[in-house]
């Protein structure tokens, strides 16, 4: 007789239901999530079949935590479940809309009872490959936080310190208008440091900006960047209320705050996302693909994982990462559209990895313009070429080779002028 266990996950406890191949519940429980707690599971696994041989799988609402990191030492098989799917399936045995945590843990065991083989199981990556995903995400968060501030300070200097703005612009050797994250460069905190408002950007000199440049890390044009800001300050500007643009000085202060400790938190993040990524057996392979470097590829391997039983081809990979297209078909009608459930961190760093591949002459670059010239837009150009790539990533990593252009895009004209001019040299 066949068991199957269900775990509706909560922070303060969590409700235990087995079932057996009929449907009737064999025994349930509530624990706490301790070592008690976990005694009591294992001893109300036991007492229902459980053996090293044939072990009871679990279905749980998440996958990752304490209580899953103690069943995943057990070897069972572990079943993480959406929380959407499983309200899905509550409401095939009840119309009514109740809902309870018992209800929830005799859910995710039916689940199992029935259609385990619809659902993937946890998947059995390496210790070192867990402690990348940790720091990836980690950074990956750390990222998109700084995006965040850096918003915030931008739209609270437009309201009282244009010239700010400005002479981190054109006037510091960026090259063009105002990019967002330009405000996160050490030039720009360090300066925004000792000058928060226009009176004091006003007073500012020459020398203190070059003394907070060099405190910054810059080593090269400093006195012509020193020169290019303080000029930039001295411009005439609109300018709020004194009263007013004391709060907002202070304001932009706080958010400066917020930005360094964000920047040092990435920069932190990053260093042992590195050294971690380049310990792991895959990277010779995914750094050799274009547009994935260390850390882009230290993500990668994050979202993706060791495990090369997870994904049965590279369809349910790239159906995974996002990147491959939802057929909707019936009767007469067939629409074709981009896949919006999806890995969102593995999606993020596809589009930057594709976007940097097709940046300069090569291959990939063919690919994407290929399908630029079939009518797709920019973003479904990258996505396409995406989709290439992660397949071609799959093989790699499958066979343990690495990346190779030429049997990657055999009829490349890129390849065959690069291999013409080999042979005439």
């Amino acid at each position: 007789m066949g068991v199957y266990c269900g775990v509706d996950w909560a922070e303060g406890h969590h409700d235990i239901a087995l079932v057996d191949d009929e449907g009737r519940l064999v025994g349930k429980r509530r624990i706490v999530e301790s070592l008690d707690g976990l005694a009591e599971l294992t001893a109300m696994l036991a007492a229902a079949g459980d053996s090293a041989a044939e072990p009871i799988p679990v279905a749980i609402e998440t996958p990752r935590g304490l209580l899953v990191a103690a069943l995943r030492a057990t070897g069972r098989p572990i079943y993480p479940i959406n929380p959407l799917a499983v309200a899905r399936y509550r409401e095939r045995t009840s119309v009514s809309g109740k809902k309870s945590d018992h209800v929830d843990a005799m859910a995710l065991a039916n689940i199992l009872r029935t259609d385990a083989h619809l659902h993937r199981m946890l998947p059995d990556d390496t210790s070192l490959a867990r402690s990348i995903t940790v720091l990836a995400r980690a950074y990956q968060d750390a990222v998109w936080r700084r995006t965040k501030t850096v918003q915030e300070l931008r739209a609270r200097l437009r309201e009282y310190y244009p010239g700010f703005l400005a002479a981190f612009a054109a006037g510091t050797g960026s090259g063009g208008g105002l990019s967002t994250t330009r405000l996160a460069s050490r030039d720009a905190r360090a300066v925004l440091a000792i000058a928060p408002s226009p009176a004091e950007g006003l007073r500012l000199s020459t020398a203190r900006v070059e003394k907070a440049l060099r405190r910054a890390g810059r080593q090269r044009r400093i006195a012509a960047v020193a020169g290019q800001v303080v000029a930039a300050l001295r411009v005439p500007q609109l300018r709020q209320d004194p009263v007013v643009e004391h709060a907002m000085r202070i304001e932009a202060l706080a958010l400066l705050a917020v930005l360094d400790a964000v920047c040092a938190s990435i920069e932190d993040l990053e260093n042992a996302l590195v050294a971690a990524f380049a310990e792991h057996p895959d990277h010779e392979i995914i750094t050799s693909f274009p547009g994935l470097a260390d850390v882009s590829g230290a993500i990668v391997l994050a979202e993706i994982g060791d495990d090369r039983s997870r994904f049965a081809d590279d369809r349910a990979l790239q159906a995974f990462a996002g990147s491959a297209p939802v057929t909707r078909a019936s009767g007469k009608s067939r629409t074709v559209t981009r896949r919006r459930t999806k890995n969102n961190r593995l999606a993020s760093i596809g589009y930057s990895w594709a976007f940097t591949a097709s940046a300069r002459p090569s291959p990939a670059r063919e690919h994407y313009l290929r399908r630029r010239d079939r009518g797709d837009g920019h973003p479904a150009a990258l996505r396409h070429l995406f989709n290439r790539m992660l397949g071609q990533l799959f093989h790699c990593l499958q066979t343990g080779q690495p990346y190779d252009p030429v049997k990657a895009y055999p009829h490349s004209t890129t390849i065959t002028g690069a291999a013409a001019t080999t042979v005439a040299a």
